[in-house]
C-alpha cells in the first residue's frame, strides 16, 4: 500500500489455476495476519490465499471464500444465515460462541435470521433515511468543524497529532451519541467498551480476548439498560424513546420490550463507533501515501464521494464476515453441509482481479464496487451514516488543512476481521 498515481483501467486478468491444498500454508497465513507487516499491508497475504482457490478449507472446520463473485452470492441468498443464538447454543458450551459476549451479540440485529430478524428490521425504522440524515448532516458537519479546529491547535502547538486519538476516535461517538441523546462525558466510556467487545466478532479470539468482551459487554449491558430505563420514565423525541413506543405496541411485555430496546440501542452504537472511526483513519492514511492523488482531490472535490468509496473497496473496515448453511448446499462445486459455517473474505474480495482491474492500485477516480458494508437482507444499516461522515471530514481536511501527512507509520490493532488503525501520526507540510 504506497504512494502510486492515477491509471487509467486495464483488463482483469484470468483468476490462475489454483494449487493443491496446503492447510500449513493457510494457517501460516493467518498468523502473518496479524502481524506488524500483515496489518499495514495484507493484500500480498490475500494474493496468496486467492491463489489457493476461490473456497478453501479453512484450518479450524468450514470453509473460507476469496473471490467476489462468491462472497455477493452468499450475502444476497437468503439459504445462507448467520450465527444466531440457537446455531451457537448447537456448538457446545465450550466454544468461543457460547462466551457472555457471543450469546449477547447473537440476540443484536446482525446476530437475528429471518422471521425474527423481519420483526427487529421493521421495528427499527428508517434510521437514516433522507429526512434523518438531513438533521444529522448538520450535527455531523458541526462536529467535523470542532474536531477539525482541534487538530490545528494541537499541530500549530506540537508539530505533530494523533489524528486517529483527536478525529477518528471522537467523531463517530460525537455523530451517534447526540443523535440517541447520550451525554458527553459518557463517549469516552462507550468508546472503551466498544475497543474490547469487538474481540467477540473477531475471526479467532482468544480467551483473554473473549474475557474482555465479555466485560465490555456486560459493562454496554448495564449502561444502555439504564438509558433505556430512563427514557421510559421521561421520553422524548428520540431514537430510543421512539423505539419504546413501537415495542410498546408490538409486545405486551414492558420487560420484554425494554429488552428489545436496549438491544437496538446496543447495536447501533457498536456499529457506528470501531468501523467508522476504522473508516476515518484509514481514509487520511491512503490519501496521505497517495499524495498526487490527494492533489488531483483538492482540484476536483466534487469527487470526494468517489474517493470514499475507493478507500471502502481498498481496505474495508470489516475483512471477514461468516455465514452459516442453512441446508446442505453447493457451492462452486463444493458440497457445504447444513450448519457449516464459511467465512467470506471480504477484504480479499475486494480485491479480486476478476472483479477489479489492477485491484492492488489505489485510484480515486475507479467507479468503486465492494462488499464493505455487506449485503442482502443484512446489508448495513449505517451506510448512509458513515459515508456521510466520511464525505465531510475530507471535504473539511481538504478546505482547511490540505497538506496534512502522515509523519510516522500507523500503528494497527492485531486484528483479522475487523481492521483498527490504533495510531496515525500526522503533520502539516
Amino acid at each position: 500500500m504506497k504512494a502510486g498515481v492515477i491509471v487509467e483501467p486495464a483488463v482483469a486478468a484470468p483468476r490462475a489455476v489454483s494449487p493443491p491444498f496446503d492447510r500449513r500454508s493457510v494457517v501460516s497465513l493467518f498468523s502473518r495476519l496479524r502481524k506488524p507487516g500483515g496489518q499495514s499491508n495484507p493484500l500480498p497475504l490475500y494474493a496468496e490465499l486467492r491463489s489457493m482457490g476461490n473456497i478453501i478449507p479453512a484450518p479450524w472446520g468450514g470453509q473460507l471464500l476469496t473471490s467476489y463473485e462468491l462472497c455477493d452470492q452468499v450475502l444476497r441468498n437468503r439459504a445462507w444465515l448467520v450465527p444466531d443464538g440457537d446455531w451457537r447454543a448447537r456448538q457446545g458450551a465450550g466454544t468461543r460462541w457460547n462466551a457472555a459476549s457471543s450469546r449477547e451479540m447473537s440476540k443484536t440485529l446482525p446476530g437475528l435470521n429471518p422471521p425474527h430478524h423481519t420483526k427487529v428490521r421493521r421495528s427499527a425504522g428508517n434510521m437514516f433515511d433522507r429526512k434523518s440524515m438531513e438533521s444529522i448532516k448538520v450535527m455531523v458537519e458541526q462536529a467535523t468543524d470542532e474536531l477539525l479546529d482541534r487538530l490545528s491547535r494541537e499541530l500549530r502547538n506540537g508539530g505533530e497529532a494523533d489524528f486517529s486519538a483527536l478525529v477518528s476516535e471522537e467523531l463517530p461517538v460525537m455523530t451517534i451519541g447526540g443523535w440517541l441523546g447520550i451525554p458527553p462525558g459518557d463517549f469516552a466510556l462507550l468508546r472503551e467498551f466498544t475497543h474490547d467487545q469487538v474481540f467477540a466478532q473477531e475471526l479467532l479470539p482468544s480467551a483473554s480476548q473473549l474475557a474482555l468482551s465479555d466485560a465490555a459487554t456486560a459493562g454496554l449491558r448495564e449502561y444502555f439498560v439504564a438509558l433505556v430505563k430512563r427514557r421510559r420514565e421521561s421520553p422524548g423525541d428520540d431514537p430510543v424513546s421512539g423505539w419504546i413506543r413501537t415495542w410498546d405496541a408490538l409486545e405486551p411485555d414492558r420487560e420484554a420490550a425494554d429488552e428489545a430496546v436496549y438491544f437496538l440501542a446496543l447495536f447501533v452504537v457498536l456499529a457506528a463507533l470501531e468501523t467508522t472511526s476504522s473508516l476515518l483513519s484509514t481514509m487520511v492514511w491512503l490519501l496521505s501515501e497517495h499524495p498526487l492523488q490527494m492533489e488531483w482531490l483538492r482540484a476536483h472535490p466534487q469527487h470526494v464521494t468517489g474517493a470514499v468509496e475507493e478507500v471502502l473497496r481498498y481496505d474495508s473496515p470489516t475483512h471477514v464476515v461468516s455465514r452459516i448453511a442453512g441446508e446442505d448446499l453447493t457451492l462452486a462445486g463444493v458440497p457445504v453441509a447444513k450448519d457449516e459455517m464459511v467465512h467470506l473474505m471480504v477484504g480479499a474480495a475486494n480485491h479480486d482481479p476478476a472483479q477489479h482491474a489492477d485491484p492492488d492500485i489505489f485510484d480515486i477516480r475507479r467507479k468503486a464496487t465492494h462488499l464493505s458494508f455487506s449485503g442482502g437482507i443484512h446489508y448495513c444499516l449505517g451506510a448512509p451514516l458513515a459515508r456521510l461522515e466520511a464525505t465531510a471530514l475530507l471535504t473539511g481536511l481538504l478546505r482547511r488543512i490540505p497538506h496534512l501527512r502522515v509523519s510516522r507509520e500507523p500503528e494497527w490493532a492485531p486484528r483479522v476481521a475487523f481492521r483498527r488503525l490504533t495510531a496515525l501520526h500526522v503533520v502539516e507540510s
